[in-house]
């Protein structure tokens, strides 16, 4: 049941300054780059952008205006990247502007106001465990012939939770496979749980239907604690803002601490377990994921307080505190690799364009969203665009093949594998 009423504080506090639309004036570089929520530059009006939606969503609980289709499509046009959150918080760090859009996005699901495209992805969610309609029991494919311990059967130190996009997409499993391997030969004892892994649950979450989560959360955890692993290890950054977040905000937990593989492989090469030696001698651009950036700042409870003005700093979602070094330290650990940054980067970064469930649903406005910060990173004189993110790198790939460009899309990974001696 939607808790939008609960928040009614939030919304009411929104003093419609607009600076939820912009990067903060401290950190502009230019006017081409000065946005920041993709949703209000695509569609040019107020209601698109972070208070917009907090304007609409204070209007439908006083019942000054109804929920209808149009509402609810404006409500589901949006990445839930973040970007409005630490704005506002630049200014206004008493606003949880993020929980707001969440939970309107369940009343509209509360209300039967949904998208086809997004009820298609909570069936498969349902029946074959993965937000991409595949088969359940090809889930495993991915690491055939690797010889990676199946939890089910056998314990291990670390899990391995591969994600729904790695599991399954064929062009990117390279990837999760190079992570396994290298961690293995770095002498982690780890194990994946093959066909019975399952989604994290936080795209159902995401689209309304929270409680959906809880059940993948259990099924989750019942696996952790079979598998006797010490440590969740997760290359998708949908899976970490779900198992770091979303998760212990709603009072779900997974017992063990959660690492991002580049966090988890940042530590190897700082411990000497794990040396890059090839030099590589490439020009990159790092894209910070939203989910593993600003949104990948781990919840933080503990508060109880009613007025957000007294809640301590510690406990505000600022983004700030996001995974940012670990991938760009990864980077650098690469012998011959120059990084250059792009101007809208750490927390004010430019979505992708893939998350919310626009992927799925309004394909072309994910298009728009990921052309412009590949036009970004294109202008920094960069080869490549790296990132640590499959749904990230999914999106950048098939728009560069829609629109052209020379530009490569690689994972931090393939960068690592460059080095240690692969292709």
């Amino acid at each position: 049941m939607s808790n939008l009423a609960a928040l009614k504080k939030d919304m009411e506090a929104c003093s419609r300054c607009s600076l939820c639309k912009w990067v903060p004036m401290a950190q502009l570089k230019s006017w081409r780059f000065a946005k920041m929520c993709p949703s209000v530059d695509r569609f040019n009006f107020h209601i698109y952008s972070g208070g917009g939606k907090m304007i609409a969503a204070n209007s439908v609980m006083e019942e000054r205006s109804e929920l209808n289709d149009a509402v609810a499509d404006i409500v589901y046009s949006c990445q839930l990247c973040g970007a409005c959150q630490v704005a506002c918080q630049a200014y206004r760090d008493e606003i949880d502007l993020a929980d707001v859009l969440l939970e309107f996005r369940a009343k509209c699901a509360e209300e039967a106001y949904v998208v086809a495209e997004h009820l298609a992805m909570l069936d498969s969610m349902k029946r074959e465990d993965n937000t991409l309609g595949m088969k359940k029991q090809d889930r495993g494919d991915w690491a055939d012939g690797l010889d990676i311990p199946n939890v089910n059967t056998q314990e291990v130190e670390v899990l391995f939770h591969a994600g729904c996009q790695f599991s399954y997409d064929e062009e990117l499993r390279d990837t999760a496979r190079a992570w396994v391997t290298l961690l293995k030969n770095a002498g982690t004892d780890l194990g994946i749980a093959g066909k019975e892994e399952a989604c994290c649950g936080g795209r159902a979450f995401e689209i309304g239907y929270q409680g959906e989560m809880k059940n993948f959360a259990e099924d989750m955890a019942g696996r952790v604690k079979a598998s006797g692993a010490k440590l969740l290890v997760t290359p998708c950054s949908d899976c970490y803002y779900t198992f770091k977040y979303l998760y212990p905000k709603n009072g779900l937990d997974l017992g063990i601490p959660v690492l991002h593989t580049t966090e988890y492989t940042d530590q190897l090469i700082k411990e000497r377990r794990l040396q890059p030696r090839k030099n590589v001698p490439m020009r990159v651009t790092y894209h910070d994921p939203c989910h593993l950036g600003r949104r990948g700042e781990i919840y933080k409870s503990g508060w109880t307080g009613d007025d957000k003005l007294e809640r301590p700093v510690r406990f505000k979602q600022t983004g700030s505190l996001g995974i940012f070094e670990p991938p760009r330290d990864i980077i650098r650990s690469v012998p011959g690799v120059d990084l250059v940054e792009m101007e809208r980067i750490r927390e004010w970064s430019w979505c992708c364009g893939a998350g919310g469930g626009v992927f799925e649903a309004f394909p072309e406005f994910a298009e728009w969203t990921a052309a412009d910060r590949l036009q970004e990173a294109k202008e920094t004189g960069a080869e490549a665009l790296v990132t640590a993110c499959p749904w990230c790198e999914r999106l950048f790939k098939d728009t560069l093949e829609e629109t052209g460009g020379d530009l490569k899309v690689l994972d931090v990974m393939d960068l690592l594998t460059l080095s240690l001696g692969g292709k």
